[in-house]
């Protein structure tokens, strides 16, 4: 398969635990710059997928902002003439908010955007963050045009998903 035949995903970073890192100047754990590329991408085995990340910001998710959200569907648009599949890291606490903004402000965009996150930090070593981004790939590239989650093995369309706290995963809901 030649390099013109490769599936191409366009990848978005915003912060959330899943780009968490340790820092060991004051014992934290905090979102200091992404970890996409040294900890998820750089263990992954895709000859046929060509990958191009944007940082487009490192926040915890409980921290953004409308403004923050309407950044993240502007810079998601932006791929859209391509016709490339999206695939966006965030923050769980607030991700399902984030996908019905953008669920609310363009209910079909023309690719699939898959949002997804972790509930340990990529660097742990009993993190999520491997499985679910590897689960969006793969979920971005043979899905329709739409807003989704993928997580712990499940997808769900925008916008019925929530988060269930006391679980620690996603699942389907009857959002109005």
């Amino acid at each position: 398969m030649g390099n013109s035949n490769k599936q191409k995903v366009h990848i978005l970073t915003t912060g959330g635990t899943i780009e968490k890192s340790y820092c060991e100047a004051d014992g934290s754990i905090k979102n200091m710059e992404s970890q996409l590329k040294a900890r998820l991408l750089s263990r992954l085995r895709l000859p046929h997928t060509d990958f191009w990340v944007e940082e487009v910001m490192a926040k915890d998710s409980l921290d953004m902002t409308e403004d923050d959200r309407k950044i993240i569907l502007k810079r998601i648009q932006v791929k859209f003439p391509d016709g490339n599949p999206v695939v966006v890291l965030h923050g769980t606490d607030t991700m399902e908010k984030t996908l019905r903004y953008c669920y609310k402000n363009m209910k079909r965009p023309p690719i699939a955007v898959i949002f997804t996150g972790a509930m340990t930090p990529a660097g742990f070593i009993d993190s999520d963050a491997q499985q679910n981004f590897t689960e969006a790939l793969f979920a971005s590239q043979i899905v329709p045009p739409g807003f989704y989650i993928s997580f712990h093995g499940a997808l769900f369309e925008a916008p019925n998903v929530t988060k269930n706290h006391i679980l620690g995963t996603f699942e389907e809901s009857a959002f109005q």
